[in-house]
């Protein structure tokens, strides 16, 4: 229950993470060099400055999917004073350097100053670690819920005509599953991101492409263990089509292991695509994958802010121990004759 509830609440802020992120611009990627490598718990005060091409207000369901785009941009200060119809502020450029300069009032949002505090710090672009790693959740689940899909539909298509037809169709499929199952996870993903190409849904197709084989084992294995069942010798007196018998019949008799295979799958794609960004094949920049965070900061670590690096570590490693804990559970819920 406890990695369902991390569960819950990761797909809740992956669904609203442009409204609960901080940083609401698309990818959560404001760029403000002057404020870049900063501690957790960093304030500063900025100017907010109209753009030249003011981007229109989105609706609330493009704002859900791609954020909204900055109204204003966003210039560092250390303070400021009003003067006429002007603002007068020392622009923050490094720790001990400044800039003194003047703003008409025309150029200025209704609101001229605003303090933002970066709770996790910043990246070395400046941008807000906490509201990047908000958007990432929506990446790592999407990768997680599309391979899942594609694992567990190839799987079970496959594993159900080898158990249950045998003989010569069984003999040709565990041949191409050893074959699959013979090639390193990472290289095979490699090769299918390679011919593919670099991309946010091409790396979702790879993993998932990857990843049936067991799926489709343990279905092979089940289907062998109910086929010869009364019920299934009931359903071909009746004259029922082998279809209607595998999917109406069988599949709903060994959906318990399925589902404790998916939750493992869905961590381990979770991890799998971390480690493509981080090699710097899967999803690519701007948007914001935790693996990615990684590679991007993990130099980080040794020297003055470790935070950068260890955020998304931690998160990754939060949200892959609540798939493995729901498959544990679930997997002690449906073993009923375990329990008697």
């Amino acid at each position: 229950m406890a990695g369902l509830a991390v569960i819950l609440i990761s797909v809740i802020v992956a669904v609203f993470c442009y409204f609960i992120a901080p940083d609401p611009s698309p990818y959560s990627n404001r760029i403000i060099l002057e404020t870049g490598g900063e501690k957790p718990g960093f304030t500063k005060q900025f100017i907010q400055i109209k753009k030249e091409n003011e981007p229109r207000r989105v609706s609330f369901f493009k704002r859900l999917i791609s954020g909204q785009p900055d109204t204003y941009n966003y210039i560092p200060v250390n303070k400021y004073e009003m003067t006429g119809d002007s603002l007068i502020a020392d622009v923050y450029i490094d720790e001990t350097v400044s800039e003194r300069t003047g703003f008409a009032k025309t150029v200025l949002a209704a609101d001229p100053v605003v303090t933002n505090t970066y709770w996790l710090g910043t990246d070395s672009y400046g941008r807000d670690i906490l509201s990047r790693l908000i958007v990432g959740t929506r990446v790592s689940l999407s990768v997680g819920l599309i391979t899942v899909i594609i694992s567990v539909s190839i799987g079970l298509i496959l594993g159900s005509l080898a158990g249950f037809y045998r003989g010569r169709i069984d003999d040709l499929i565990m041949w191409f599953i050893n074959v699959i199952w013979s090639i390193p996870t990472l290289l095979l993903v490699f090769a299918i991101t390679l011919a593919l190409g670099k991309g946010f849904w091409q790396v979702f197709v790879a993993v998932g492409l990857t990843m049936w084989v067991n799926v489709a084992r343990l279905v092979r294995g089940q289907v062998l263990a109910v086929r010869e069942l009364e019920y299934v010798e009931a359903a071909r007196a009746l004259g029922f089509k082998d279809i209607r018998i595998i999917a109406g019949h069988i599949w709903p008799n060994i959906l318990g292991p399925v589902l404790v295979i998916a939750a493992a799958n869905f961590a381990s794609a979770i991890v799998i695509e971390a480690g493509l960004s981080f090699l710097g094949v899967g999803v690519q920049p701007p948007t914001p994958s935790w693996g990615l965070m990684i590679k991007e900061n993990y130099n980080f670590i040794i020297t003055q802010n470790p935070m950068l690096a260890l955020a998304p570590g931690f998160a990754i490693m939060i949200l892959v121990l609540a798939f493995n804990l729901l498959g544990n559970g679930l997997r002690d819920a449906m073993n009923v004759k375990g329990r008697l």
